[in-house]
């Protein structure tokens, strides 16, 4: 296929919610040594009301964008939750009356959403934050029109930001309490991205 549909957004969450099988707990792990150590177990509850939205039954690319973000509402209020609710916010109000959207568009997709995220959440770029992640990921697919493509790219800038970042610290958050322990660690939001990014490209 040429262009991304509600039915690739549905592949998505489904590949989303398979991986957090083994990621749950991963995430959980990596959050407790910066944070509450929840951050798998919310992502795993948030996902599992974005697969039960179905969004393949959606009638536009952007409907399914904002019954998705209304999931990720309904399952938490933590401030990764609401960023990620925020970004699918965006993705909705840039597919307005879109029924499907070239590959080549995901690219200012990601980036406005990052800057969604941003103006919410009040973290830049630097912060060792997943923002770092989804700009690494949106500059890596720009230009990019085929699926193949994209994943991959996708998948090595994931790489490449976790590895940039790993022996920085944390600015921003719960986890600016702990700049020195973060050194040597991934931000939970960072990995979460990274990982769920290599279940999505497959």
């Amino acid at each position: 296929m040429t262009a991304i549909t509600t039915q690739h957004i549905a592949g998505a969450v489904s590949g989303a919610k398979a991986a957090m099988g083994d990621l749950e707990q991963v995430l959980n792990e990596a959050d407790s040594k910066l944070g509450d150590g929840d951050t798998g177990s919310m992502l795993a509850r948030l996902i599992d009301r974005l697969a039960d939205a179905d969004p393949a039954v959606e009638p536009s690319i952007s409907d399914a964008f904002s019954k998705l973000a209304r999931a990720a509402m309904g399952a938490t209020g933590s401030s990764l939750g609401t960023l990620f609710a925020t970004g699918l916010m965006t993705a909705s109000r840039m597919t307005k009356g879109k029924d499907s959207i070239a590959w080549s568009e995901l690219a200012p997709l990601l980036s406005a959403s990052r800057d969604a995220m941003m103006a919410r959440g009040g973290a830049k770029l630097g912060d060792k934050t997943v923002l770092d992640a989804i700009h690494e990921v949106a500059t890596a697919v720009e230009g990019l029109n085929d699926q193949a493509s994209v994943a991959q790219s996708a998948k090595q800038a994931g790489q490449i930001v976790l590895e940039r970042f790993f022996n920085e610290s944390c600015k921003v958050g719960r986890a600016r309490m702990f700049m020195e322990r973060s050194i040597g660690t991934h931000d939970p939001g960072m990995l979460a991205f990274v990982r769920l990014v290599d279940a999505v490209a497959g």
